[in-house]
This record gives structure tokens, sequence and C-alpha cells, in this order.
């Protein structure tokens, strides 16, 4: 199967489902209703969709478990996501609210370059914190 770039809405139904299997081991598709608060109709679509890419194994009255690719896919937005919110929040300095959100809307379309740069901003910030506070305190006192 070749690994085709999801819409961001399918994004994101993956890593709510993964995270909801991680809390509790099962999932149903109200579970994921209620965390993106949107319709169950909205959410079977999205379902049949993922299941069609072989991403999670879903029935109509199953529950619904997630693939090996449908895990390593969810990760991969995971860490974005996570790369992210460390970016706004611990080195920008944002609240974590603001942080999240923004992470969150940019996960979708960061190019794999400008993401490995974060990522690298993220591992020099964890092992180098004063230059990063340095910059923090630039900006307060501008």
């Amino acid at each position: 199967m070749t690994k085709e770039k999801l819409s961001s809405s399918l994004e994101d139904y993956l890593e709510v489902i993964y995270n909801i299997i991680d809390k509790n081991e099962k999932v149903r598709a109200i579970d994921i209703s209620r965390e993106l608060n949107v319709s169950r109709a909205s959410v079977t679509e999205a379902l049949k969709k993922l299941a069609d890419k072989q991403l999670i194994n879903y029935g109509r009255y199953d529950m619904i478990s997630m693939t090996e690719e449908g895990k390593k896919q969810a990760l991969g937005v995971i860490e974005k996501h996570n790369t992210l919110q460390y970016f706004f929040e611990e080195i920008m300095g944002l609240e974590h609210a603001e942080a999240a959100t923004t992470a969150c809307k940019i996960e979708h379309i960061i190019s794999q370059n400008v993401l490995d740069r974060f990522t690298a901003l993220k591992n020099f910030h964890k092992t180098n914190p004063e230059y990063i506070e340095a910059f923090q305190k630039y900006y307060r006192d501008k």
C-alpha cells in the first residue's frame, strides 16, 4: 500500500483514535464524536475512509482498532504536534492553550524540512536552555 497524504481532518481522527485507545484500550464512534465535537455521521464517514486506507479496522457495530500502519501514522502526527507545541510553549513562551491550538493548525501543513529544523531547535534547547532564556528575556524587555 502506498502511503498517501491524509487530509487534516483524517489526521485529527487518527490522532484522536490513537489517544483514546492509548487511554482506554477501546474506542467507539461515540467517543470520537464527543472528543472532536462532530456528528456521528461525520465520524462514520471518516472511519470508512480510514478503513479503506487500511489505517484502522472498523465494522459498523464493532470496536475500532488501529492497524500497524495506522499507529505509525498517528504517532507521526502526534510527534509533529508535540514538537510544535514545545516550540510555541517552551521556546516562544506562549500559554499552553494558544501553543496547543497553534500547533494543531500547523501540524497539518508543515513540510518535513521545516519540522526537522523545529525538532533540531527543540533538541538544542533541551541541552542549551540558557540561549533560549536570553531570547525570551530580549523579547520581554522589548
